[in-house]
């Protein structure tokens, strides 16, 4: 008789999103940290994103969210995003972490945990 193997406890990963401002890039990544689905996020000014929309090439600056949270939390973090976000189709994508500090990676599993 098998035993059936434990669950694997959530992996620590990185969430990529994008924001027309400042403003709104602070405002929903204190949404995010204050109901506890994501440890923090840095947000970095001023990035150049070049795509198309509306079937034209666009050209914008915008603000870039990196955010810190567990794969049982990705879901959550982009309903919660596009609840709040002034984009018709938002960027939130989640990253793998491959490694890095286990006191950092662990900080960040206890910071989202309920």
């Amino acid at each position: 008789m098998s035993e059936t193997p434990a669950p694997s406890p959530p992996a620590a990963i990185a969430v990529f999103m994008t924001f027309s401002s400042s403003e709104e890039a602070g405002r929903i990544a204190a949404t995010l940290v204050q109901e506890r689905l994501v440890a923090c996020v840095n947000v970095i000014p001023a990035v150049r994103s070049i795509f198309f929309w509306d079937n034209a090439l666009q050209d914008e600056t915008e603000v870039l969210a990196v955010a810190k949270t567990t794969s049982d939390r990705l879901d959550a973090v982009v309903q919660r995003v596009k609840s709040l976000h002034s984009y018709a189709v938002p960027e939130v994508i989640g990253l793998a972490i491959l490694g890095g500090s286990d006191d950092y990676l662990g900080w960040v599993k206890a910071a989202v945990s309920s």
